[in-house]
């Protein structure tokens, strides 16, 4: 009798076999130096991408999200406050990156976007190489500088005297600078660089460039510039300059046109890293990437303001016209 009951108790175990709790579903720890507000674009992006993954609210991820509302040194309390919640992992892009991966307290891995050089910038030894148990996706990609001033010159090949709006501050400006000297050696244009790493540094170029207005202005793609796209677009628009930069946003605020990066699809590439990491894979396994998907927006608006006939080789080939 006890053995068929063994028996029995035996195979409704078979039958049934006991479960252990299921593991709680991932915490992802997100970190902007900025604010909600002005981390809208990149959060919806990623969330996306992390969707594609497999990673959706409140079934398969935790998303914690903490801001420092542009007082970057509040970042390091910001990285302690997440690990102290619990984040698997700590998602960061713009400014907050080189604080977040060289934060020496930080003990997840870390996943970044940014746009500058995580070369000079000191987190990899080369983009095959990231340091500090974190990687991700670098914006910087100096030879688009180039292709630009070779745009411009299509459109307007009667310039001959470009003004160039670079932040030494933003690391990668010297590859930058090589590289579009390069471009306008071969096609005869005469470049005046205006070092703007603030506000009083730009608005001095500015007053120059209405001193003594070039053909035209370029304006190296960076935080910096973006913040203070009205300005520098103003200036160009007074003085009937084209201006030329790498992030659809100046474009689309007004400048002739721009030749970069997608910004969303760099954004939604930092949920590849996430998943990988997640998984197992070791940040320092994982290559740093830069753009792959490019973009040529055209502002058609400006281009009429400013007398300009735009060919039409050029406009088959943008991704995004604005009229």
């Amino acid at each position: 009798m006890q053995r068929r009951n063994f028996l029995a108790t035996l195979g409704l175990a078979i039958a049934a076999p006991w479960s252990a709790p299921a593991a709680r579903p991932p915490r992802i720890g997100f970190l902007s130096g900025g604010d909600e507000n002005g981390a809208e674009s990149f959060v919806t992006a990623m969330r996306d991408g992390l969707q594609a993954e497999g990673y959706t609210e409140p079934g398969t991820m935790t998303l914690d999200r903490v801001y420092a509302d542009y007082a970057l040194d509040k970042v390091p309390t910001l990285v302690a406050e997440l690990q102290r919640r619990g984040a698997d992992l700590i998602v960061t892009h713009a400014a907050a990156t080189p604080i977040v991966v060289q934060d020496k307290e930080r003990l997840v891995p870390a996943v970044y976007e940014f746009s500058a050089d995580p070369i000079e910038v000191g987190i990899a030894r080369d983009l095959a190489h990231p340091l500090f148990n974190a990687t991700g996706v670098t914006l910087m990609k100096a030879e688009l500088n180039g292709k630009r001033l070779e745009f411009l010159h299509e459109l307007a090949p009667s310039v001959r005297r470009v003004a160039v709006i670079a932040n030494p501050l933003h690391q990668g400006e010297a590859n930058e600078r090589a590289d579009l000297s390069a471009k306008a050696k071969e096609l005869g244009i005469q470049l005046d660089f205006f070092t703007t790493p603030n506000r009083a540094e730009l608005d001095h170029a500015l007053a120059a460039i209405k001193a003594d207005p070039p053909d035209a202005i370029v304006a190296f793609s960076e935080g910096f510039v973006v913040e203070n796209r009205e300005l520098i677009i103003s200036v160009a628009d007074s003085l009937k300059l084209p201006l030329v930069s790498g992030w659809a946003i100046m474009a689309k605020s007004g400048a002739l046109f721009t030749y970069g990066p997608r910004l969303k699809e760099s954004y939604r590439r930092t949920a590849y890293f996430v998943d990988r990491i997640l998984k197992g894979a070791k940040p320092a396994d994982l290559p740093i990437e830069r753009p792959t998907v490019l973009e040529l927006v055209l502002n058609l608006k400006t281009a009429k303001r400013l007398g300009l006939q735009v060919p039409q080789t050029l406009v088959a080939l943008a991704d995004d016209t604005i009229d």
